[in-house]
């Protein structure tokens, strides 16, 4: 996991302090960002991973929510006890509220960092989705070249055929068409190879996917035994 960034919003240097001082005893520390509250206004969401809101006051409360939003990271917000439900976070449900019970600090590094590990996890099941698609596109266009391949080699011997008999014809063409015509038989000829490479490659691919099939069937018998 790499080193993810943390944002302090807070008008306490206090309450700083003492979110930074905790992390300390932890094996891995993230990068901290300090930002009062009155500085909260447009937020580049590549700057940090998730965000720590406590000691805000109140009249800005709401707008760091609204920065925080269009950031689209996960917030925790820290409370008092007494203190009632922040103004704000009703439109917000991506904060995560905290009050600051006995143990508030332990509670907060651990919501933090199982906050960050989720985040990871979908970001990587994203780039998976993502990969996937392209493979998936990659395999329809396979699959379509294996169904095409017989219709292309037709054409193919057609084209071959026809320009070997026009260059057979001794001085019925001008040197010029005769060269163009080589091209094309060239050129035919150059598909020809890729085509059959192509139905090679098919036939290896099946060994390797039917001996991997053998290696699991292997696998799960002794297994089972």
């Amino acid at each position: 996991m790499k080193q993810p960034t943390i944002l302090i919003i807070s008008d306490a240097a206090e309450f700083s302090r003492a979110v930074t001082g905790r992390w300390q005893m932890e094996r891995t520390v993230p990068a901290f960002t300090l930002m009062g509250g009155d500085l909260c206004q447009e937020l580049d969401p590549a700057t940090f991973d998730l965000a720590i809101v406590g000691s805000v006051r109140g009249d800005v409360l709401a707008k760091v929510f609204k920065a925080l939003e269009s950031a689209n990271r996960p917030v925790v917000c820290v409370c008092s006890v007494e203190q009632s439900e922040p103004a704000g976070r009703d439109a917000q449900p991506r904060v995560m509220v905290l009050r600051q019970y006995e143990g508030w600090l332990e509670a907060l590094v651990l919501l933090s960092q199982e906050s960050l590990r989720h985040c990871e996890a979908l970001e990587r099941a994203e780039r998976a989705q993502e990969a996937t698609t392209v493979l998936q596109r990659q395999a329809t266009l396979g699959r379509y070249m294996l169904e095409m391949r017989h219709t292309v080699n037709n054409t193919l011997t057609s084209v071959l055929g026809n320009s070997e008999l026009l260059l057979l014809e001794p001085g019925a063409l001008s040197a010029g068409a005769r060269s163009q015509i080589e091209t094309v038989r060239n050129m035919a000829l150059r598909m020809h190879e890729i085509m059959q490479r192509f139905s090679s490659l098919e036939k290896e691919l099946s060994v390797v996917e039917k001996q991997v099939e053998k290696e699991n069937r292997a696998q799960a018998a002794g297994a089972s035994a």
